[in-house]
């Protein structure tokens, strides 16, 4: 009877011991791994996470279809999530993803593309990035400057169901509007973020507008390397490019002067941010719904500071 209960008794310790040694698992659905920016995000809330040995995250590539980020979302949700991380695919169609982690009684922290505008988010989302207009209206700001208020611009979109594209996009507009009435925006075209598209358009807008061309702007960086490698291909060294995101390939541009500047946005600060927020959330600790990460206007003048 007494060696009974000290079996029973071992394996209750045993059993609680295993159970104490159980990780929370935190659910990451990027929008696309092979994103170069949302790879930097995703490798720091990595680095992050690697520290804290008591949390597990699981990793999805929605590959830019919102119908699989959501079914991704509830799977992880059903393996026992207890938060989730979401770069939305589409900005404007969070909604079935919001509901589900509300409904699992789980935090839901949206990182580098804001779902909710203006609002604020609902009880127990959080949202981690930037004001993507400021983006554009530094771009603007700087621009204007350049060309002494007048010349003919083009605008290299992303892709337009996201609120990056959308806010940078205003940025530009809005401020030539209200500051540079000069300026014509000659045309504007999404390349959907990518360098191909943003070369292979660049080419139609050289061939259409010629010397009326003075300048493109790119609402992130990997469009406006390949605005740049068209215009040199055409020996157009005359048109002024800048992007979005200071990557590696366009501080490097910056420095050997092939383009005119860049906006920093911090995808370590994004993915640390966003870290920072799920652990607050999961220990209960008070944090804003919002936390911004500031934007950094980078040009020959500072880009000595971001190597």
């Amino acid at each position: 009877m007494k060696k009974a209960m000290l079996i029973a008794v071992v394996l209750l310790l045993a059993a609680g011991a295993a159970f104490g040694q159980q990780k929370t698992l935190v659910g990451y659905v990027s929008t696309n791994f092979n994103d170069t920016f949302q790879g930097y995000i995703m490798n720091e809330f990595k680095g992050y996470f690697a520290k804290l040995p008591q949390y597990t995250v699981e990793f999805q590539d929605a590959q830019e279809d919102v119908v699989k980020q959501q079914d991704q979302v509830n799977n992880l949700i059903a393996k026992g999530a207890k938060a989730l991380v979401v770069v939305p695919v589409n900005t404007s169609a969070m909604g079935a993803i919001t509901s589900a982690a509300a409904k699992a009684k789980i935090p839901l922290v949206y990182v580098n593309r804001n779902p909710f505008g203006t609002r604020n988010p609902p009880k127990n989302v959080f949202y981690v990035g930037s004001p993507e207009v400021t983006a554009g209206q530094m771009q603007a700001e700087a621009l204007g400057k350049l060309l002494n208020g007048q010349g003919g611009v083009c605008i290299l979109m992303g892709k337009l169901d996201n609120e990056g594209a959308i806010g940078r996009t205003k940025g530009n507009e809005d401020t030539f509007k209200a500051k540079f009435k000069g300026i014509k925006v000659l045309a504007k075209e999404t390349g959907n973020w990518q360098r191909d598209q943003g070369m292979s358009i660049t080419e139609n807008w050289i061939t259409a507008h010629g010397a009326n061309l003075k300048a493109i702007l790119a609402n992130n960086d990997e469009m406006a390397l390949g605005a740049i490698q068209a215009l040199r291909a055409k020996g157009r060294t005359d048109v002024i490019v800048m992007g979005v995101d200071a990557i590696p390939d366009a501080r490097a541009a910056v420095r050997n002067g092939t383009l005119a500047a860049t906006v920093l946005q911090d995808a370590a600060g994004q993915g640390r941010g966003a870290a920072e927020a799920v652990v607050n959330a999961l220990s209960g600790k008070a944090q804003s719904a919002v936390i911004t990460v500031p934007f950094v206007y980078i040009d020959k003048n500072n880009i000595a500071q971001y190597r």
